[in-house]
């Protein structure tokens, strides 16, 4: 159903995969926009359990394209190192692809907010609660439950990391 990588020998392992998604902060994720065009937007999340979340408004063009069709990807680059000598770039990302819902059970929203606030604020989990409290009625969370990921390197890293 998904495409294998064209380039086997730049591909991450799972295990590889999995960091960039752990470690990083902030990725891009694709919905089906206005008219098929695809949009995309930058969004902070937290990786969980084989499922991204991620909180936003309740209403625009990303609940839009949500509601519309379930279906997203995901793009976390890890890094973007351009190498201007030999015109090329190294480079380390991942994308997943997955289902995304809008989180409706208290129970499940509450756990995901407190992954966010763990992974963004952990020295104030307990300031982020209260702050959550506040905005709780105005807070959607999504869930992207991930049905594929791949990761990708350039080959000067895949190669640098064998030796």
């Amino acid at each position: 159903m998904f495409r294998k990588m064209r380039r086997k020998a730049q591909e991450l392992s799972r295990e590889e995969t999995l960091a960039i998604l752990t470690a990083n902060t902030a990725g891009v994720l694709g919905v089906s926009g206005d008219e098929d065009y695809p949009y995309t937007v930058p969004v902070s999340y937290v990786y969980h359990d084989g499922r991204l979340f991620f909180h936003c408004a309740s209403e625009g063009h990303k609940i839009d394209g949500i509601q519309r069709n379930d279906k997203v990807s995901f793009c976390v680059i890890d890094r973007d190192e351009v190498i201007q000598a030999t015109f090329t770039t190294h480079f380390r990302s991942a994308i997943v692809f997955g289902r995304a819902r809008i989180l409706t059970d208290e129970h499940e929203r509450r756990t995901a907010v407190e992954l966010l606030v763990k992974k963004y604020s952990p020295d104030y989990v307990e300031e982020g609660r209260l702050a959550l409290e506040k905005s709780w009625n105005r807070t959607t969370v999504v869930e992207i439950r991930i049905e594929h990921m791949s990761g990708k390197a350039a080959i000067e890293l895949i190669r640098a990391s064998a030796s």
